[in-house]
């Protein structure tokens, strides 16, 4: 039996893949801050603590692994941009990414992968690629999160030496029923409103939180794979599309589309607002071409799939 060690994985995306690799005979190991308050009834799920700040973290259950899955970073969009967060933003993932090739660097161990999250914040505003789409090869964008992405991933890429593999997953908008984006969608529109974001026409690269998950898991079993791969769906979608089939998806006809004002999406969210109000339009034909399927290639079926539970 395999083991795989995730940081982060007490989050969305953690717990989704925990559970893929469980069905499929892994025992994985969740690093996190704190013990849970009652241990896992699984019998091959175990826990063991660090402290990013600290710069502590179970040496024992590092030695164990034989992949690890980085998901550990503070949410985007979970609070205010004050100049305090955007640091924890960041620290968040270049520390636990330092913390962890150090560790591995300075102590015996059997790990040969690692799958590291990333995000298409790497890349700007579609205007610049004069409608083209995004690729792995295109350069970090120059504001916030061009900048923390193209720190995250530098940070990580310590671990890249002979007989090691490091995969890097760049994210888009992750589409599940347990929260994240989807969430924030669904809430006016069980009100009957469908709420488009500005004019709507800002295009989201979208990926069903299966695929991704799935994608993961590939990266680890797959010993082709490496580098960076971005992470979403073949078909992206402007928000208004994104928006009214939802509403379509959950309502029928029974609904009322409406505008929400940039200025009141720049009220309500601050410098948040830059993040879902641009548009960008990102390529996966790189892992498409490693023979990677997805299920859910469309927001039709991954909205419904994704409705229907």
């Amino acid at each position: 039996m395999q083991t795989v060690l995730i940081t982060g994985g007490t989050g969305l995306i953690g717990k989704a893949i925990t559970t893929l690799l469980t069905n499929k005979g892994y025992h994985v190991i969740l690093l996190t801050r704190k013990a849970p308050k009652e241990k896992s009834d699984a019998p091959n799920i175990d826990f063991a603590l660090w402290d990013i700040k600290k710069r502590t973290i179970d040496i024992s259950a590092l030695q164990k692994a034989d992949h690890v899955i980085h998901l550990a970073g503070a949410g985007v969009v979970d609070k205010k941009w004050t100049a305090a967060y955007k640091k924890e933003i960041l620290e968040s993932r270049t520390e636990s990414s330092k913390l962890l090739i150090t560790t591995l660097k300075n102590n015996s161990n059997k790990v040969k992968t690692i799958v590291s999250a990333s995000a298409i914040g790497w890349y700007g505003e579609d205007a610049v690629k004069d409608g083209k789409v995004f690729v792995e090869t295109d350069a970090a964008a120059t504001g916030f999160l061009g900048e923390t992405c193209r720190l995250w991933e530098q940070s990580i890429s310590q671990f890249e030496a002979p007989g090691k593999r490091l995969v890097k997953l760049r994210t888009g908008i992750v589409l599940s029923n347990n929260g994240g984006a989807l969430a924030a969608f669904k809430k006016p529109i069980i009100f009957g409103v469908a709420g488009i974001l500005g004019n709507g026409k800002q295009v989201v690269s979208w990926i069903h939180i299966d695929d991704l998950c799935r994608m993961y898991i590939v990266a680890i079993e797959n010993d082709l794979l490496s580098g960076v791969y971005n992470a979403v769906a073949p078909e992206p979608v402007t928000n208004k599309t994104l928006t009214i089939e939802l509403a379509n998806t959950m309502k029928g006809k029974f609904y009322i589309p409406l505008h929400v004002p940039v200025f009141i999406l720049k009220i309500m969210l601050g410098e948040r607002s830059l993040e879902v109000l641009r548009s960008t339009t990102v390529s996966c034909t790189k892992i498409q071409q490693t023979g990677f399927i997805f299920l859910y290639p469309t927001i039709k079926t991954a909205l419904k799939q994704l409705c229907s539970k």
